[in-house]
């Protein structure tokens, strides 16, 4: 993996004394600690509580297909794959829409053991809580990612919806968190209700509409998207579903890596766009 773009600081080799390593600007793999080093949420500012961040991860096509065939596994990669078990280590929690979790088969978050000791130095549980936005709560509730987490999923929903999806899921283990008035879900409340649960590293795995959403509420502070060195044609959505905006709006490039033709780069709003 080749740093194309490095506008931050990276860890000094060597990484143990006596032991001469090349930087991972050479021929070599970045190391997961490495990789965990580069893309690390922004640290608070000394003696602020820390603020909610929402990260998006996403993959396309290089002919914007967000998935194909319904899933994003034809358009990953090895590479990828070790990116997206980074940000996942790196989150307090994953924020993922509901027909994602039906597609994608989303199971509990599991425990790392090469990150277990920087999770606990931050206050982290073991693992990242799932977090599942819902307005219908038309979800497998039997299903390991309810009633097998290392930590409880928490299921985003109106207070509108329907009452016994509700019940079956805080039977299930759940923690149903309200964040709408009616049925669904207000994008814009989530960061908020998410950082009074403890949870303010939060990581977004989509789906588009979801994404679409966060977006659209002006929520969406970094992006980190994986271009795949392939084409899908067909009607897959964007990486973002929704109505357009009246004025597209800019992000700044903070990294891009490459490997085996996959792209890898990480966006955020500028610094005076931020939300507050």
């Amino acid at each position: 993996m080749r740093r194309l773009f490095p506008p931050f600081a990276h860890p000094a080799a060597p990484t143990v004394p006596g032991r001469e390593e090349p930087p991972p600007s050479a021929d070599r793999p970045w190391t997961p600690e490495e990789l965990a080093d580069a893309y690390a949420y922004p640290a608070a500012a000394a003696g602020d509580a820390p603020e909610p961040w929402l990260r998006a991860n996403m993959v396309a096509s290089l002919d914007g297909a967000a998935h194909h065939g319904g899933r994003s596994q034809p358009l990953s990669s090895d590479a990828d794959m070790r990116i997206f078990g980074v940000l996942r280590a790196l989150a307090d929690v994953v924020v993922v829409g509901a027909e994602t979790v039906r597609q994608e088969g989303y199971r509990p978050a599991r425990r790392r053991e090469v990150f277990a000791a920087r999770r606990e130095a931050a206050g982290q549980g073991p693992a990242p809580a799932v977090a599942v936005v819902s307005a219908s709560l038309d979800l497998d509730f039997s299903l390991p990612l309810f009633t097998e987490p290392l930590v409880p999923t928490l299921v985003l929903t109106g207070a509108a919806a329907p009452a016994d999806r509700q019940a079956a899921a805080r039977e299930a283990g759940a923690v149903v968190v309200h964040a709408g008035e009616g049925a669904g879900v207000d994008p814009a409340r989530v960061p908020g209700l998410l950082a009074g649960h403890g949870h303010t590293r939060l990581l977004t795995e989509g789906g588009p509409r979801l994404l679409g959403g966060f977006a659209a509420a002006g929520v969406l502070d970094e992006l980190c998207l994986t271009v795949s060195p392939r084409i899908t044609a067909g009607g897959a959505s964007r990486i973002l579903d929704g109505p357009g905006f009246e004025v597209p709006v800019e992000y700044e490039l903070l990294s891009a890596l490459e490997e085996d033709g996959f792209l890898f780069t990480r966006y955020r709003r500028p610094r005076e766009a931020v939300r507050k």
